[in-house]
């Protein structure tokens, strides 16, 4: 009974097209979409649209309130229904914290394919309940269709005042930038799908994709320090989100290797070739923005650019109060790390180290 179970799990990976990579679309695919398409920001209470590529809209609803809203959804990352389902609702919960708001609720997304037992799809959705209450939050519903694929994510709705908004688009030289989880979850997953995953790097993937950025998020958001940009670190990986803060900002970034947090036994995996498809497409993408020291062997620019599951918070403070930013964060018990500092230039990004 034990090993059925076992397996009927493992299908779960095996359905997938794209576990590991978070299966979005590449970046410059979007881009090429977007590009076509007319702004729909219209009026003064769309406050963020999809102009900046930012992690959620935002939409004004009275002079001391405005809505935000995000939708996210994916394929399995890993094999165990509920841990597939608290990692996507973690995942989805993540954007609200990254614009600075609080959510105050959430509807599931579901894709889940005849030959699964329903049971799979209950300890998905018991997953994904587990971090809503976790975040303090109610499911109020959701959709659900047939899909030989599953996927499973979450619309969550939150708020926040219009004037403390935190957008990806305000760096400004002389900040110092901030990563509160360390980098490698894309590459993880995609080890342990194949099978060559230890336990340890397994067990460290899966709490880092597990933990909410709410700790994070709340701290920035608390008005203690000045925050002038801030993100998440998900499947466009840390150059690709970071090169949209510089972008939005008509700014530069300098990147401290050596004080990049990474999970361990990840750099090596990267040099033995596991490395998700989405990962190599995003490095392809920034590839002509990002200077990287001379000799830099491609499996660390393979990390740095891979693709993340609820990855950390990157946020752009003044450098002037980096070290009450670090003291909050550590009160709040979030292990951040400053890895870099934005500086006047020609958008992109340095790598240094």
């Amino acid at each position: 009974m034990a090993e059925k179970k076992k397996d009927t799990a493992k299908r779960l990976t095996e359905l997938s097209h794209c576990a590991g990579c978070a299966a979005k679309l590449r970046a410059s695919d979007l881009a090429t979409v977007l590009g076509g398409l007319k702004s729909t920001n219209k009026g003064p209470q769309a406050l963020v649209g999809f102009s900046t590529n930012d992690d959620a809209a935002v939409y004004r609803l009275a002079p001391g309130m405005a809505v935000v809203e995000t939708v996210d959804f994916f394929p399995p990352v890993v094999d165990d229904p509920f841990q597939f389902g608290a990692i996507a609702a973690a995942n989805a919960l993540s954007d609200i914290y990254a614009m600075g708001a609080r959510p105050l609720f959430a509807l599931n997304l579901v894709c889940f394919p005849d030959e699964l037992p329903l049971k799979v799809l209950q300890r998905i959705l018991a997953g994904g309940q587990s971090k809503a209450d976790e975040a303090g939050i109610p499911i109020l519903g959701g959709h659900s269709i047939r899909d030989p694929e599953p996927k499973f994510g979450m619309a969550v709705t939150g708020v926040v005042h219009p004037k403390k908004v935190l957008t990806n688009a305000g760096a400004k030289p002389g900040d110092v930038l901030f990563l509160t989880k360390p980098l490698g979850s894309g590459i993880a997953t995609t080890a342990i799908k194949r099978g060559v995953a230890s336990r340890q790097l397994a067990k460290r993937a899966l709490g880092v994709m597990t933990t909410l950025n709410r700790a994070a998020g709340e701290v920035f958001a608390s008005g203690k320090f000045k925050v002038n940009a801030l993100t998440d670190v998900t499947g466009y990986g840390l150059l690709g989100h970071l090169l949209e803060m510089m972008t939005a900002a008509r700014a530069r970034a300098t990147l401290d290797l050596e004080r990049i947090p990474l999970i361990a036994e990840v750099p090596a995996l990267a040099e033995e070739g596991v490395v998700p498809g989405g990962t190599k497409s995003n490095l392809a993408h920034v590839h002509k923005k990002v200077r990287f020291p001379e000799g830099l062997p491609e499996c660390i620019q393979w990390v740095l650019a891979d693709a993340q599951t609820n990855g950390g918070l990157l946020a752009s403070v003044p450098a002037r109060q980096a070290l009450k930013a670090l003291k909050a964060l550590e009160a709040a018990g979030v292990d951040a790390a400053l890895i870099g500092e934005v500086q006047a230039g020609k958008p992109g990004i340095d790598v240094v180290g």
